[in-house]
């Protein structure tokens, strides 16, 4: 069993920065798949990055402004998040992948933090 617990979230002005965190716990996960998905309200859970064995990946909505990394232990996931936008207002999920599929699918992630909320005030 994996526990993730994401941190860092909350109310942020346009153009403003936040970096979330998402501790890992439980079974090792240092060469997992780990990755951060968001939800907006009325919409569906979308992918925004994913670090796989130190390669990144991130949707086009994002790419450029937020950075994904994992702390040396591999055991902290990062998401730093520059230039934020009002679009950007969601709350943030990490996810950790234990056999991989499609990765910027959810349904390729075994295991789930419970959700940090963004919002991004005008």
């Amino acid at each position: 069993q994996v526990h993730l617990v994401e941190s860092g979230g909350g109310l942020v002005q346009v153009g403003g920065s936040l970096r979330l965190s998402c501790a890992a716990s439980g079974r090792t996960v240092s060469t997992w798949v780990m990755g951060w998905f968001r939800q907006a309200p009325g919409k569906d859970r979308e992918f925004v990055s994913y670090i796989n064995r130190g390669t990144t990946t991130y949707a086009a909505s994002v790419q450029g402004r937020f950075t994904i990394s994992k702390d040396n232990a591999k055991t902290t996931l990062y998401l730093q998040m520059n230039s934020l936008k009002p679009e950007d207002t969601a709350v943030y999920y990490c996810a950790a992948a234990e056999t991989g599929g499609v990765l910027s699918w959810d349904n390729a992630y075994n295991y789930w933090g419970q959700g940090t909320q963004v919002t991004v005030s005008l």
